[in-house]
């Protein structure tokens, strides 16, 4: 096991220094094994052998970043039980309304359905063991920096901006708050290791325009029509929507619907998202392979690997399980 595990880190560290293989994006950290996005699952990441770790980023009422892929956190922690004021009308419970030190008062668990108390993945880790907690985007780049230097890497971090609209509506600007933070940890340039990415068309332009960030900066795409923000995802996936889009930004990051699907039978269809993005200057990095929820008919995780890295000939991925996409990367070179 540590002969591979060492092999990992090795292919790792020369793939994102030499761009000779697609990059391997730990979704929320090694959210596969561990709670996501707690500090523990972005050292189990790192460590698996990640080229970039991403931290969801929302706000406190203090203004502070924190890493949470929700504005909600009803879903992965137990604020029901130790802060039930807190509950909005509407039955949510938001980060937006705590303090940091109130925030880091809550257990941080595996995903569950707030209403019923399931888990989302039945078979990851279990909720009633280990204790984990809220982790600031300074205390996470802290880690990981920190991680860069005692290991001889340069994992890169791959933040995104959650809901900015929804942020400024309740009086907060969380763009204008994070970019300072990730300038001053040496992330602001596009030499840098680091890629900014928002489902906001709106607030992506604003980024670079009105806030000046001169980093890479990737558009998200939903799988949908329209994002609440009222982004027209369908017409960003046009030959026109990317040629647009390139004025402002670096790349994509599109829903995995948006490149393949499968037929009842098991056969992938593939896309021409990837080749016009391509041909428009911007990369594909696409989310999210999880060997616990592949897409619909698709007959295997290395089915799904290959028609994305082999056919779709994406840049990158999102994985939850940093290890297995690596594995069939090391088994099944596909350069960049």
């Amino acid at each position: 096991m540590k002969k591979i595990l060492v092999g990992l880190v090795l292919v790792a560290a020369s793939a994102w220094a030499q761009g000779s293989r697609p990059l391997v994006i730990a979704h929320r950290g090694a959210s596969g094994y561990l709670p996501e996005h707690t500090l523990p699952a972005k050292a189990l990441a790192y460590g698996l052998g990640a080229d970039f770790l991403e931290q969801d980023l929302v706000l406190t009422k203090d203004d502070v970043p924190v890493v949470l892929h929700d504005i909600y956190l009803d879903t992965v922690t137990d604020v029901a039980k130790r802060f039930p004021a807190k509950k909005r009308a509407d039955g949510r419970f938001y980060a937006l309304d705590l303090t940091l030190a109130e925030l880091k008062q809550l257990r941080v668990t595996e995903r569950f359905n707030a209403k019923t108390g399931k888990a989302v993945f039945a078979k990851r880790f279990p909720a009633d063991k280990s204790e984990f907690h809220i982790s600031t985007l300074e205390e996470e780049l802290q880690l990981i920096q920190g991680l860069n230097q005692s290991m001889g890497r340069n994992v890169g971090i791959y933040p995104e901006i959650k809901q900015p609209k929804w942020h400024r509506e309740q009086g907060h600007d969380i763009s204008k708050i994070v970019l300072p933070i990730l300038a001053r940890y040496g992330y602001a340039t596009k030499k840098d290791a680091c890629f900014l990415q928002c489902f906001e068309l709106g607030e992506v332009k604003r980024i670079r325009t009105e806030l000046g960030w001169q980093g890479r900066i990737v558009m998200l795409i939903e799988a949908k029509a329209k994002g609440e923000d009222g982004t027209d995802h369908n017409a960003i996936c046009t030959e026109a929507g990317l040629k647009e889009l390139a004025k402002v930004a670096d790349g994509i990051g599109p829903n995995l619907a948006r490149i393949v699907t499968w037929t009842a039978t098991g056969e992938s269809k593939v896309s021409d998202l990837v080749k016009q993005a391509h041909a428009a200057g911007l990369v594909a990095h696409p989310y999210t392979i999880r060997i616990d929820e592949l897409p619909k008919n698709c007959p295997s995780v290395e089915a799904l690997h290959a028609a994305l890295f082999r056919d779709a000939k994406i840049d990158g991925v999102f994985t939850d399980f940093t290890d297995v996409t690596l594995a069939w990367l090391k088994q099944q070179p596909v350069a960049r």
